[in-house]
């Protein structure tokens, strides 16, 4: 096994939260909690439009992920839970490394390699029945833009 790192993650990066009609959501999000979507986009990948809206200046957002179709994951989501929280995303630097080292801790991850995330970051998560019964995201920022 390699050496354990102290810090896996460097941040939380987003909580995600799934939602039936994102225009209602953003609204409500902006209007309610006073935040400011920091961007928006379709994501065909994954099977969501989604938008990350700030918590205040602290780096960290939710994301609101509304379903492309009802076969999405999110849909079956909605479909099985409402709507709500979804999965909590960390922040990694190197997401190849943190991969290699919960894979050796005996975790199982969705994904062989990772996807294409939110604005270009890459992706992967970690199953739920490892990570007690949650839903966790690993994101790897593009260089250009952290959301």
């Amino acid at each position: 096994m390699s050496e354990l790192p102290t810090d896996l993650f460097t941040a939380i990066d987003h909580v995600g939260v799934a939602v039936a009609d994102l225009d209602e959501a953003v609204s409500f999000h902006e209007r309610v909690y006073g935040m400011r979507k920091l961007h928006e986009e379709v994501n065909e990948e994954q099977g969501v439009r989604e938008a990350m809206m700030a918590v205040g200046d602290s780096g960290s957002c939710i994301q609101l992920l509304a379903p492309l179709s009802p076969e999405s994951t999110i849909a079956r989501f909605l479909e099985r839970s409402g709507p709500g929280i979804q999965q909590l995303a960390y922040r990694v630097a190197d997401l190849d490394a943190v991969s290699a080292t919960l894979r050796e801790r005996g975790l199982r991850l969705l994904y062989d390699a990772p996807k294409r995330g939110t604005s270009n970051s890459r992706v992967n998560f970690i199953h739920p029945k490892d990570a007690g019964g949650i839903l966790v995201e690993l994101v790897e920022p593009a260089q250009v833009a952290a959301h």
